[in-house]
Formats: C-alpha cells, structure tokens, sequence
C-alpha cells in the first residue's frame, strides 16, 4: 500500500507541477505527445525524453540489483532507498529551480527526468522484487483484475475453496494497492499546488518507512 500511495502522490504532482508530465506512466505521456503535436502546445520534448530516461532508471535498477544479488545481499532495501535518493533529488532540484516557466525548458526538462528516473526504480522494484504483489503504479490492471474477482465471487457465493478463494485473495491484493494509489493522487495534487515541489518530503518519508520493513531477503 505504501508504494501504491508514493506512485499515485508523485505521478499527480509531476503531472501538475511538470505541465502535464506522467512520471510513471510513460504510456499515457505517449498520448499526450500525440495530442500536443496536433494542437501544436509545448511539452513535446519533454514526454519524448521520458522514455529513454525511464528505460535507463529501470536498466540501472536491474544491474544494481544483479550486483548486489551476486554478493549475497538483497537488493529491495537498497533500490527502496535509490528511489528515495531520486525523489530527494526531484524535490530539492524543483524547489531550487521553481517556479518552472515551460514544459521544455531546461529547467522543467531537468526536474521531470529526476522524478521519471525515482518512478522508473518503482516499476523495476515491483517486477524485481515485489512481483507476487498487486503492481503499485498501473492501476489499469488490478482494477480489471479487481473486476473480473469480483463479478465472480458474487457468480460463486460463498464458496470455500478453489476459484473462490483463489478471487477473494486476488480481491485482497488489488483493492487495497488501488484505494492507496487514489489516496496519494488526490494528496499529491492538493500537495504540489500548496508547498510546490516541498510536498514530496511525504512520499520520501514513506519510502524511509518502509526500507526497514522490507524483507532482506528480497
């Protein structure tokens, strides 16, 4: 739940605070470059560099996890406090550089890649290390999967076993990742307009909470 909230609070204060740059979700700045080019806005050049910068952090992330693996040690703690470094960077650079005046303005251009590189490390962590849990950053999927549990569950009632507990269990993962993920949006966007680029001090205490609750093994 933890993760799922730093997504959904650092995704919708990006988007705000960056012009309308997903720093999670690299598809959706996919449609947005689409959309600008058309209505011929600003804010291309920055969702074009999100990609590459995306696909570095989670190259990154994996080979830091490999060379941490190979000397016995598990990397979740480790790549748990690379993200919070990244959002440490993402806040102190944006608060330094604030106010930003263009989406592909140097400086917009700089804060953006800091925060798209902290969400990459997410996306890696939770195929990485977290895989057995519901994903924290697209919610698209466990809201489809939270469907699908729940038409049927009410098709097989009270069943003890088999598919129906196998549904309730799923049902169990993905709500609560999908209520946490809409609590962080909705706190990252009151956040961004109140204390700008200071109300990601939040998800970086979050993410400094949860590094001593991860399992080491992991």
């Amino acid at each position: 739940m933890g993760l799922g909230f730093v997504a959904g609070f650092v995704d919708a204060a990006g988007f705000v605070a960056l012009f309308g740059l997903f720093t999670s979700h690299v598809t959706g700045n996919f449609v947005l470059i689409g959309a600008e080019l058309v209505s011929t806005s600003g804010g291309v050049l920055a969702k074009l560099l999100a990609l590459p910068a995306f696909v570095l952090a989670v190259a990154a992330t994996r080979l830091i996890a490999l060379a941490l693996e190979r000397r016995g040690i598990g990397p979740l703690r480790w790549l748990l406090g690379l993200q919070a470094l990244l959002l440490g960077l993402f806040c102190g650079v944006g608060l330094a550089l604030a106010p930003l005046h263009a989406a592909d303005g140097l400086d917009a251009i700089t804060v953006g890649m800091l925060g798209v590189a902290a969400m990459g490390v997410q996306n890696a962590i939770a195929r990485l290390s977290l895989a057995h849990l519901a994903a924290t950053t697209v919610m698209t999927v466990n809201v489809t999967q939270a469907v699908i549990d729940a038409v049927d569950l009410l098709r097989l009632g009270s069943r003890a076993g088999g598919p129906a507990a196998a549904a309730r269990g799923r049902l169990g993962r993905m709500l609560p990742a999908v209520a946490a993920f809409a609590l962080g949006a909705i706190a990252g966007a009151f956040g961004v307009a109140a204390l700008s680029f200071g109300c990601l001090v939040l998800p970086i205490a979050v993410l400094a909470g949860l590094i001593p609750l991860a399992d080491p093994e992991r």
